[in-house]
């Protein structure tokens, strides 16, 4: 018996049935966000569909008011949107309260900031520990762990110095610490290297790609080109809309 032969359609078919279904760790479907009102009225995002896969590495790229930064807070759990569907590790997160909200981006979600947030009066450790507060751990426990993440980002010789004891980069992989020590599945970072000198930038982005797993995804959105191109995935935004999503071959 003769068969036709399979075309491309009949192969791709078949082999997304092969393959397991991966669940997005983040998904953005059709989301909005809108600004005031009437004539006033801002899209700062407009219809945006994004999944965010286990071992995405992420740069989010675009010119000031592209909607990068609406784009992170969503991503983030900090805020909601006009419409559409905010959904974090299955689970719909749009319509739950702040306190609901916050208990799922506590769990799921680690953030790095341009500017490093840390205490003043803290060291290292203490401000690594304050990621692992109102978790019903020990203060050992929460030490133990604290002082692990600060050795993953090469500081476990610093946990007792404090910020103004440490460098630009040095702060900077604090907070890096202090967004690793709840294990996150998300690591969201917004222009992670903006307030480093080319060196420290360097030594982050490095800390950054090595984080990347396949069960971690990293998302980073910045303004600098290099660091952009370190991702494997590139997210171009242009007057709140996604205008182009690449991935290179690793």
């Amino acid at each position: 018996m003769l068969h036709e032969p399979e075309t491309d359609a009949d192969v791709s078919e078949q082999q997304l049935a092969n393959e397991p279904y991966v669940e997005p760790l983040l998904e953005l479907k059709e989301v909005s966000r809108v600004y005031g009102s009437g004539d006033a009225k801002v899209y700062a995002l407009r219809d945006v569909s994004l999944r965010i896969m286990p071992g995405d590495f992420v740069s989010i790229v675009g010119p000031s008011g592209s909607g990068k930064s609406t784009m992170l807070g969503l991503l983030g759990c900090l805020d909601i949107p006009t419409s559409g569907t905010i959904i974090v590790g299955g689970k719909t997160v749009t319509g739950l309260d702040d306190a609901d909200r916050t208990e799922v981006r506590g769990r799921t979600i680690g953030f790095v900031f341009q500017q490093f947030h840390l205490i003043p009066h803290l060291d290292a450790t203490g401000n690594v520990e304050t990621a692992l507060l109102y978790r019903g751990l020990s203060k050992a426990e929460r030490r133990r762990r604290a002082i692990e993440s600060l050795d993953k980002v090469g500081l476990g010789h610093r946990h007792e110095h404090r910020p103004v004891q440490m460098s630009g980069g040095e702060q900077q992989r604090v907070a890096l610490a202090r967004a690793l020590v709840t294990e996150p599945k998300i690591l969201l970072a917004d222009e992670p290297t903006g307030a480093l000198d080319s060196q420290n930038a360097e030594n982050v982005m490095e800390l950054l790609t090595n984080l990347q797993s396949s069960e971690r995804a990293v998302v980073l959105v910045t303004h600098a080109a290099e660091v952009a191109d370190a991702a494997f995935r590139k997210v171009s935004m242009r007057d709140g809309r996604i205008v182009s999503d690449m991935t290179r071959v690793r």
